[in-house]
């Protein structure tokens, strides 16, 4: 069963203007030390940060259907399994959004596929739940 669909768009460029304002505080109010770390790698990581803010947009919205609606920045990390693919990891204020979601028998889950067409980052979310057995 479907809990909650978000989806989200951000213009990298508007990430490194605020980058370039506030070095330091925008990246480390917004996003993980692990985050950081692996744009750290990148030659320019505003896209990268782009499509991880675009996919914490919308893991706020599948999880209160409307956006932050008091969800920490923090409380959604985005990084990557060994293949590639984007993973989620919810804490604080998000994990108990998404406990809130879940119904009492079930298991949730986190998907979320990202794109980018630069400037652009795209996320897309779906939470989902299925019977717990056993």
């Amino acid at each position: 069963m479907i809990l909650g669909i978000g989806t989200d768009m951000c213009d990298a460029r508007r990430i490194a203007t605020a980058m370039e304002r506030h070095p330091d505080r925008f990246v480390q109010r917004i996003f993980t030390t692990a985050e950081i770390q692996h744009a750290a790698k990148r030659a320019d990581p505003s896209l990268f940060y782009a499509k991880r803010f675009a996919a914490k947009e919308a893991i706020y919205k599948a999880l209160s259907g409307s956006g932050l609606a008091g969800l920490g920045w923090q409380d959604a990390e985005i990084l990557n399994d060994e293949s590639g693919a984007p993973t989620v990891a919810l804490s604080g204020a998000c994990k108990r959004a998404l406990e809130r979601l879940t119904p009492d028998g079930y298991k949730a889950s986190v998907w979320l596929s990202l794109s980018d067409e630069p400037p652009y980052g795209l996320a897309y979310v779906v939470v989902s739940a299925g019977t717990i057995s056993g």
